[in-house]
């Protein structure tokens, strides 16, 4: 029973309890609907690919927009004051904002629908989009070790230092907004791209906060603060790269939380006439979940009833598992004690293994 169904935006599934007569949304609806930030539980999502790509590139422009005015007003300080340390931060923020690029051609790509030869989509260009980002978050701490050990090497006088020091704070509290706005959008929507962007926002906030704690230092008359403090947030920042890549590196080797694959058999188990749960993968397309799981039913039953049991445990899964778009559910026969198993004709092309 190989058969894949999903829920599309105009036909509910089975079970939901919605009418399949109601009329078509005119376009002006359409686009309100599209623009409005709307419930990702399975029941009420109207079209969950379109919706979380919405949500992400909201989440893109205002973070572009913050970090760009935050750039801006460090640059005003830095045309006064000349502090390279500054400068240096801005660079960073003005970088970090540019980072959207990537996110957001990966979200109009993930858009496009499936065709011949990109059977599963272009939802994979989010999973590069955020190989990008680590490389950024590397770049950053290459150039923060870098600025901080010529620093040391070559200590020069922070002026004008209010202004250094309030501009580093707007620096850190924007840095950080975004990064806290961008990690709640990606985990909300299942993106590891979007997650480690904003983790990338925190490492330049960090170096904010390095401009900050080197003025005071240097206010107080320790010319080597700055480097030695840039040093220890380059440490900070190489301990972001790690999360950031581990999370990324994950996403691309197909890694999901074991707790969904536990919380996917336990919906299956619990559909009628299921009798066993055999092979189940799950696997991240962008930041959409798909399935493929074998179920046992009744050998005495018909292919409809098998079938009509297979389509009732994707609409299980589809509930049960957090932003799962589709699923491909297989019915195996119940074994009959002395029958030959008809998966021993596939063993030797490695698909299947027989029990």
């Amino acid at each position: 029973m190989n058969r894949q169904h999903a829920h599309h935006p105009h036909e509910p599934g089975p079970g939901s309890g919605r009418d399949h007569r109601r009329p078509r949304a005119s376009p002006r609806h359409r686009l309100v609907r599209f623009l409005t930030p709307h419930s990702h539980e399975t029941a009420d999502k109207l079209d969950p690919a379109l919706e979380s790509s919405a949500r992400g590139m909201r989440a893109l422009w205002v973070s572009l927009a913050v970090l760009g005015a935050t750039a801006l007003a460090q640059a005003a300080v830095v045309a006064v004051s000349g502090s390279v340390a500054l400068l240096g931060d801005t660079v960073h923020n003005a970088a970090d904002a540019l980072t959207a690029v990537p996110l957001g051609i990966a979200f109009v790509l993930g858009r496009r629908a499936a065709t011949r030869r990109f059977t599963y989509g272009y939802g994979r260009a989010e999973d590069l989009a955020g190989i990008v980002i680590v490389l950024a978050i590397a770049a950053s701490a290459a150039f923060a070790g870098w600025t901080a050990f010529g620093r040391l090497l070559d200590p020069r006088p922070v002026a004008h230092v209010p202004a250094v020091a309030v501009a580093a704070l707007v620096g850190f509290a924007g840095n950080e907004w975004v990064a806290r706005y961008r990690i709640r959008v990606g985990r909300a929507i299942g993106s590891a791209a979007l997650v480690a962007d904003g983790l990338h926002a925190r490492t330049d906030g960090f170096t904010s906060l390095a401009v900050l704690l080197g003025a005071g230092g240097a206010a107080l008359g320790w010319r080597l603060a700055d480097p030695v403090v840039g040093l220890a947030i380059t440490a900070a920042i190489v301990l972001v790269l790690r999360d950031a890549a581990r999370e990324v590196f994950r996403r691309v080797m197909d890694a999901v939380d074991p707790a969904l694959v536990d919380r996917a058999e336990r919906a299956l188990a619990r559909v009628p006439g299921v009798r066993g749960v055999g092979e189940l993968r799950l696997r991240w397309i962008g930041h959409r979940l798909r399935a493929e799981v074998a179920v046992v039913v009744d050998g005495g039953a018909t292919v409809r009833a098998a079938h009509r049991i297979a389509v009732d445990a994707e609409h299980a899964l589809l509930h049960a598992v957090p932003r799962l778009t589709a699923a491909l559910v297989h019915a195996d026969p119940e074994p009959v004690p002395g029958e030959t198993d008809p998966h021993l004709a596939l063993v030797h092309h490695g698909a299947r293994r027989a029990p």
